[in-house]
């Protein structure tokens, strides 16, 4: 039985803050997604060192007002929709560290 898990996948030409893209990978727990990916996540270093997550959107807008339609998105859950995209960004950036801890321990 597999789990969901986080595939990292570095690129040869990559921008200068970009640390690697990553892939949500659904397990067997997930019915009809079973298997498949969510592709777009970018892990970027922040000026400071630290790693964060960027989800795929699409910007619309008109004119010089733009906005950007995130395709993950929290709207049907409980409790605080913003609270559950930052636990999905940190288990992310917690994979990724696991990742690069990993391969360094090697």
């Amino acid at each position: 039985m597999s789990e969901t898990r986080v595939v990292f996948v570095e690129r040869a030409a990559k921008l200068e803050r970009l640390l690697c893209e990553a892939e949500i990978v659904f397990g067997d727990e997930c019915g009809p997604l079973a298997g498949m990916k969510l592709v777009g996540f970018s892990l970027w270093k922040s000026p400071e060192g630290e790693a964060y997550v960027t989800f795929p959107s699409r910007p619309f807008g008109s004119g010089t007002d733009r906005r950007y339609f995130d395709y993950l998105r929290a709207d049907q859950v409980e409790g605080d929709p913003q609270a559950k995209r930052k636990a999905v960004q940190a288990w992310i950036v917690a994979e990724y560290q696991a990742s690069q801890a990993a391969q360094e321990g090697r």
